[in-house]
Parts: structure tokens; sequence; C-alpha cells
């Protein structure tokens, strides 16, 4: 079993964590003699050297008469002794080993696991199935047989993902993919085929990745389009996974199709999953040239590689050709839209540039671009104040004019451009049977300062005379499906919280246990008193 060193965070790795690995070159592998480094966008694993090279000798394929895909079998990494000594170092704060049954959480970002979904991988996790391939291909096939469609696909989809909270689990997707294609209702889908390609390739398992790419192209390769699509998503998928190699040769085979089409649509979607991977992959300066090569090719760039390279450009700090960017696209009449703006505003939250995201927001006044609830949560998740004061909800403040207090001027700036947007009002519903504030979609920050706007909103209507009073009022938190672990919702927590401080009638729903609920008059009382 590969040893979960560190966590990474934004695909970068923790260098003075990573310091005994010694060398990893440009496509995130060391060679290292006695180990090998795999980095990933999430973590570092650290496998022995014989593994790596040998997993894929003994991934074999046996002809399966339903689907033409073989069998794909595998040997899982060894269970780690008690202490893993590295050229003579312990390392003894590996955080994670076959040895403890994982708790499976939900990276944001990941696809959302069902409850099935969910209890499979921690039984996938439990140290009665490490080191025995046998039983854990019994134990896959097992589920797929016992699993309806969309639970089976759902748990797929969540390991290939480039945001998987279990990527320790992501190398059996292949297995897991071989026996859904045994499925009676299975369907071959060639995006799917494509992400788990972009996988293998990350896992340097390009005996694999190779085989299932042969498939596909000799389904579609008479079909110019459905071809061109699929090396599309080729591109997409190891731009996302950070497959250096993957992604050059679909690159590579893409432009081929651009050479050899006179189709003006398959050019167009060629060249702007070259111009979006290629932003994925860092590599902003790379797909703007890309977008001049579509001018000389008479193929005019749209908003969505604009947007692309601008926010290329802004992950990586580089404001001076962001805003160039954004200007171009003013000039050249493409609109800058509230998916535009987002992204600049996580652009300058990401490197905790408030001023500058102040003036920005102040900025989309004159564009007339609305607010959203990514809007709230790009700015609220920037400004350290709040974030430090949502760490204690026992004295966090409950009242908006209390919360100006302990901001600073540029985060008072930010709450104030963001209190004066019409996001409070898309979130609320209000008539004579029911006033419903829903809080989905929105992050803990978010939910906090929408939930004390909200207060001060509705006892400014109830202090109307002609104010239509609604028979209940519901507050939707949500229960925890989507949160990082299932079940426990931070923004329930934080709701309930603030209920009781506050000395609100609201209380969980018996019915629905992701809402507050509180007959309207008694919420008049409260916030009249």
């Amino acid at each position: 079993m590969a040893a979960l060193l560190q966590t990474v965070h934004g695909g970068k790795p923790n260098y003075p964590t990573c310091r005994l690995l010694f060398l990893i070159d440009s496509f995130g592998f060391g060679h290292l003699g006695i180990e090998r480094v795999v980095v990933t966008r999430t973590l570092t694993l650290v496998y022995p050297a014989t593994y790596m090279s040998r997993h894929i000798a003994l991934n074999h394929m046996t002809s399966n008469s339903n689907s033409g895909l073989g069998r794909f079998l595998f040997t899982p990494p060894q269970r780690l002794s008690q202490g893993i000594c590295y050229l003579g170092v312990e390392l003894s704060n590996v955080s994670w080993t076959y040895r403890t049954k994982m708790v499976v959480r939900c990276k944001a970002g990941a696809v959302p696991l069902m409850k099935q979904g969910d209890r499979f991988l921690s039984s996938l996790s439990s140290p009665a199935l490490a080191g025995d391939p046998s039983v854990v291909n019994r134990h896959i096939k097992k589920f797929v047989a016992a699993s309806p469609k969309s639970v089976a696909l759902n748990v797929l989809s969540h390991l290939l993902s480039d945001q998987t909270s279990h990527p320790h689990l992501s190398f059996f997707a292949l297995s897991l993919y071989s026996e859904i294609t045994e499925a009676s209702w299975f369907d071959w889908n060639p995006k799917l085929i494509a992400e788990l390609v972009a996988l293998l390739n990350k896992q340097e398992r390009f005996v694999e990745s190779e085989t299932l790419i042969s498939t596909a192209v000799s389904r579609l390769k008479s079909n110019e389009r459905d071809f061109a699509l699929f090396l599309c998503n080729l591109v997409d998928s190891n731009s996302k996974q950070g497959s250096i190699q993957g992604f050059d040769e679909a690159c590579f085979r893409l432009r081929e199709i651009i050479r050899r089409s006179s189709s003006v649509y398959v050019k167009t979607q060629a060249y702007k999953s070259m111009v979006a991977g290629l932003c994925n992959m860092d590599k902003p300066h790379d797909a703007e040239r890309v977008i001049e090569e579509m001018r000389v090719e008479k193929i005019k760039p749209g908003s969505f590689e604009h947007k692309s390279v601008l926010y290329g450009y802004g992950r990586l700090g580089l404001f001076d050709d962001m805003n160039r960017i954004v200007h171009r696209m003013e000039t050249e009449g493409h609109k800058i839209d509230t998916v535009c703006s987002n992204m600049v505003l996580s652009s300058y939250g990401a490197h905790d540039a408030l001023p500058q995201m102040g003036s920005w927001l102040q900025k989309l006044k004159g564009f007339n671009v609305p607010f959203s609830i990514r809007t709230y949560n790009s700015v609220l998740n920037s400004c350290p104040t709040i974030i430090s004061l949502l760490k204690d909800l026992d004295s966090c403040p409950v009242s908006l004019s209390e919360l100006r207090t302990f901001l600073n001027e540029d985060e008072a700036l930010l709450v104030h451009e963001l209190t004066q947007s019409s996001v409070l009002d898309e979130a609320i519903e209000w008539n004579a049977v029911e006033g419903k504030l829903d809080l989905h979609g929105m992050h803990l920050s978010s939910s906090y300062l929408i939930l004390l706007q909200w207060m001060d909103e509705i006892r400014l209507r109830f202090s109307e005379e002609k104010c239509v009073i609604p028979a209940e009022i519901v507050v939707v938190s949500g229960s925890g499906k989507h949160s990082n672990v299932r079940g426990e919702s931070p923004v329930k927590a934080l709701v309930k919280k603030i209920m009781v401080r506050t000395g609100s009638p609201m209380r969980i729903d018996r019915k629905n246990v992701g809402s507050f609920i509180a007959k309207g008059k008694t919420v008049k009382e409260w916030l009249c008193k």
C-alpha cells in the first residue's frame, strides 16, 4: 500500500515535507532507486520501485465475450510495516495506511458520492482486503452485481475525478470499469474512456491506457466529429489529471485532425480544448498563441477561449496579463458576465489581493453584472477575519452590525458591496404560505453572511404594516449529503448555533432534518420584540 505522506493543496507539493524524496521531475515522478514517488494534485504517494514496474506486467487481459474489453487484474500495493525507513530516516508521521480503516470524506470539487458508494469505498479501504487481489476483485464484482447503474457509475466517476478524495483507491478504477462493462445496462461511453485513460496516464500505466485508446479509435475513426470530440475529451481529462505525456499525445492527435479536416466545427472544438487544456496545465501564454493561430486560420475565438486564458493567468497571479485579457474581451465585444467576473474574483482571492477584489466588485456596477452565490463564495472565502471568526461558533458575531466592527477596511468594503447586491432576494421565497431562505450552494462563510442579512431583512419586512406574514418560516441548510463527511453539515451546525444564541424559535424540522422551521407569527415576535 502506498504511504500517504502529505496532503498537497492547489496542485503544488509541500516541498519541506518532501525534501527526503529528493528528485521529482517535471512529470511528477521521482526515480529514487529504492522507491518511486508519484506526486498528484492532492497528495504524494510512495511505492516500492518494484511495484510500479511490476503492476504493468501483472495486469493482463483475458477475452470478454460481451464487451470486447479484457478483464484487468492487479496487484495492490503492499501493506506498510510498523515503521517506514527511508534512507535511514523513519517516517513516523504517515497519516494513513491499510492498517486503519479510512473515514470517507468527499473533497470539495469531487463527484459527490451516493450512500451506497460511500459504504463501498469504506469497505474497499478495509484491512481485510489488503494484499489479496482475488479478494478485492470478488468484492468489486459483488458490488457491481448488487448495485444499480447510477450507483456503480457514481463510484467510478468519483474515482476518476481529479478532485477525488480517495486517490489511494483510484488504482482500482480500471478493475471497477472492467466489471461495469459486463453489466447488462452498460453503454460504451467515450468520455468515460477519456477520463479513465487520463487517470492511467497519471499512474504511469501506459500499456493499459493505450489499449483503451486503441479500442476507442477503432470504434470512432469512421466518424470524424465523434473521433475529434473523443480527442478533445482526452486533452481535457489529461490536463486536469496533470499528465504531461498524455496531454501532449492527445494534442498531437488533435493537430492531425485540424490539419486534415475541412469542418469548421471540428477545428473550433479542437482549438477550444487545446486552449482550455493548456490553461489547466498552467501554460496560458501557450494558450494565447493557440488563439492567435485560430485567427490565422480564420476561426474566430469566442468567450470560452478568452475566459480560459483569463483564468489561467489569474490562477498564477499574473494580474497584468489577466486584466489585459479582460480589456481585450471588452474591445472585441465579448460580454463580461457573472462567470467571468467570478473568475477574476477567485484569482484575486487565491493570492490574498483583497484591495483589487474590492475595486473589481465596484467596477462590476459599471458592467451591470449581477452577483451570484459563487460571487459570495469567492469573496468571503478570501476574508481571513470571517474565516477566523467561524472557527468558534460560540463567540462569532450574530448580527451584521456586530460583524462589521471586526472587519478591517478591505474586508468591510467587500462585505458592503456584497450586501448591496440582489443575491439575498434571490435566495428568499416569500408568500402567505411560506417564507423560505435556501442556503444550498453556499459555503460556510457565505451562509453566515446571508443568514445575518436575512435576519435584518425579515425584521424590516415584519415592521411594515402591509407585510404578508407567512404561515411558516423555513431556513434550508441541507443535511450534509454533499459535505466533507456525509451527514455532518457545517452549514446546518452554523444555523443551529446562531438560532440558539439569538433565542430563535426555529427548530429542526422533524420531516426534513436539513431545514429549520417555525410559525411566521412566532418568528415575527422574536425579531420585533
